[in-house]
């Protein structure tokens, strides 16, 4: 949901003010750096980035176990400052946490990338192999506002591991969280000028993408395909992670108090501010109703974390203009027919805007809320006669980030959820993705293009591979090759 704008930054920085999503009030700015100014980050990080390489893969383990450690120093500053950015408590403590997790991942896969061993080839034996693993010296991070430390740090971490350095511009809707996390960083002296933070808009994303060997953008699809364009035009990779439209598959024998638990949690968690939340659901026919009534009794149940914010369940919408998009979504299926069972209004409270988990009944694919990304806690269910519909129903769409099925068991889930065209499926669970880092995925169809950012691809991508090939016998003459050789 970041955007990188078409016009660059001018020459002199520009104040972005920043808004305060539990209060609405715009109570804080940042300054956007200069194209000059960004310019003369990017060649302070290349210059510093041979020296991190040649810590090899232990050193920077080492140094950035220290700057978890430098993050867990200042925990209450990055989580008040990501309570205030998000307007919840819980998942900023969450959000934390997984900087351990980012760091153990990339570590574990590792050794691999440090073979450095000669093989002697198949066909000619006396030709020898052997690999050499270069990484891409600058990649850029251009990350979104849902969840701004851990969607900052799930592409700087590998790469950083890999001997690559970082400059993050994370989104300007959520950048408080950035500058105790640049104060952690001083702590390191062998990672400062490694792991560099610009705060921005869409022009400084822009201007970054110019100056990086690497560029790696978590948000909407239309901007996405700007970043790929402008990528593609300088010949470096784009790791894109783009838009979701989630499905839920509810096959009859499904266990229905599991199936609607988790369609709720799939869906409201982060009160559905993430690209991986169910956004559709498709119940088989005979066990629809019986599934819409649990549903709507355990979300008629969520509390929002209003007024105090360490009671409730789901925060504010942290952008405001989404609330516009899940209004129009909700005024659209309301007008062709559809029933709105909870939720369905955009409240606000202390100046903030909210929406409690609304379940819609009567939907079809004609609806903008079937269609579109909604990023927000809205729940449409629909009924299906098959499996084969329901299967033709979940895979009509242009995303393909991730999915559900439940099934009476695991091995019935999993002969639905190969024929769904995402790149992870949940079985017998939803959204799993959120709490599960080692299975690789790829996103398919508009969700994302490049490797996978999780299991072993999540640090292979910031590697080159060279080969260096040796001759340990007498090189071949051109006569070798001549037309009446023999």
């Amino acid at each position: 949901m970041t955007s990188a704008a078409t016009d660059a930054p001018r020459a002199t920085p520009r104040s972005i003010p920043v808004r305060d999503p539990r209060t609405g009030l715009y109570d804080a700015a940042i300054l956007a750096p200069t194209a000059s100014a960004l310019n003369n980050i990017a060649e302070r990080a290349r210059r510093a980035q041979p020296a991190w390489a040649g810590l090899g893969f232990e050193g920077r383990i080492a140094v950035l176990r220290r700057f978890t450690q430098a993050l867990e120093a200042r925990r209450g500053e990055i989580a008040a400052a990501l309570e205030i950015d998000t307007g919840r408590r819980r998942v900023a403590g969450i959000e934390i946490d997984s900087i351990h997790g980012a760091l153990a991942g990339a570590a574990a896969v590792a050794e691999p990338f440090q073979d450095a061993d000669w093989r002697p080839g198949r066909a000619s034996p006396h030709i020898q192999h052997a690999p050499q693993w270069l990484p891409y010296p600058l990649v850029g991070v251009i990350s979104p506002w849902n969840f701004p430390l851990l969607l900052s740090m799930i592409d700087a971490m590998p790469a950083l591991v890999a001997g690559c350095a970082v400059i993050v511009k994370p989104s300007e809707v959520t950048p408080r969280f950035a500058a105790p996390v640049m104060a952690a960083i001083a702590d390191i002296p062998e990672l400062e000028d490694v792991l560099i933070f610009a705060p921005g808009d869409g022009a400084t994303g822009q201007t970054l993408v110019d100056l990086v060997d690497c560029i790696c953008f978590t948000g909407s699809v239309a901007t996405g395909r700007r970043v790929a364009i402008q990528a593609a035009g300088r010949l470096i990779p784009a790791f894109l992670e783009l838009g979701g439209k989630d499905p839920l598959i509810v096959l009859e024998g499904a266990d229905l108090d599991a199936a609607a638990t988790a369609a709720l949690r799939g869906c409201a968690l982060s009160t559905g501010q993430a690209c991986q939340s169910i956004e559709r659901i498709y119940v088989a026919r005979p066990v629809h109703d019986d599934f819409l009534a649990r549903l709507v009794t355990l979300a008629s149940a969520v509390r929002l974390n209003w007024p105090d914010i360490t009671k409730g369940d789901i925060g504010p919408i942290i952008f405001e203009r989404q609330a516009d998009i899940l209004r129009d979504q909700i005024d659209d299926a309301r007008s062709r027919g559809a029933r709105i069972l909870t939720g369905g209004e955009i409240e606000s409270h202390g100046g903030g805007c909210w929406l409690r988990p609304t379940v819609i009944a009567d939907v079809d694919h004609d609806m903008a809320v079937m269609r579109d990304e909604t990023f927000g806690p809205l729940l449409p269910i629909m009924a299906f006669d098959t499996e084969e519909e329901a299967v033709r129903l979940a895979n009509d769409g242009e995303y393909g980030l991730s999915g559900a099925v439940f099934a009476a068991d695991i091995e019935h889930a999993a002969r639905v959820g190969r024929q769904v065209e995402a790149g992870a499926i949940s079985l017998n669970d939803a959204a799993l993705t959120t709490l599960f880092y080692e299975a690789g995925k790829q996103s398919f169809k508009a969700s994302g293009l490049g490797p996978s950012r999780m299991g072993a691809d999540g640090l292979g991508r910031f590697l080159r591979r060279k080969a260096l090939i040796a001759n340990t016998s007498a090189p071949l003459p051109l006569q070798a090759f001549s037309e009446d050789a023999r």
